[in-house]
């Protein structure tokens, strides 16, 4: 039976999508390249996150801190993007290494087991003094 003012395709109303953004900061920390995510690293965010990568490698830089400290939420399509930014950096011989303090996300990682594969760091400073 369909809701009043439902169609049999589509009943969405307009409160029900939301927009979450994600931003991407980067500095430079000696050889480091250090890209600051915060937001929700999804099908919605991975895409910026995948082209601040891109642009780092493109200006030279093969080291880099992936600062998840802000991340609260990942998904398959995040998860995608930290295994292609590690392709990309390992194929000029650089490095990534991950910052990922939040238990949720973390636990997405290990579940995974991906932190066989990734370096991972519960702060920035741990990170960089490692190095």
């Amino acid at each position: 039976m369909l809701r009043q003012g439902c169609d049999r395709i589509t009943c969405l109303s307009s409160d029900t999508v939301s927009s979450v953004q994600i931003n991407v900061r980067a500095h430079i920390e000696g050889d480091w390249t250090v890209l600051t995510v915060a937001g929700e690293l999804d099908v919605v965010g991975a895409p910026q996150v995948r082209q601040s990568v891109m642009d780092a490698v493109k200006d030279g830089r093969r080291c880099l801190v992936l600062d998840l400290s802000g991340v609260d939420f990942i998904d398959s399509f995040g998860i995608g993007v930290l295994v292609g930014a590690l392709k990309r950096v390992r194929l000029l011989d650089g490095d990534l290494l991950m910052v990922v303090p939040e238990p949720r996300v973390r636990r997405v990682l290990e579940v995974c087991d991906l932190d066989r594969v990734f370096t991972l760091h519960r702060s920035l400073a741990d990170a960089l003094e490692r190095v």
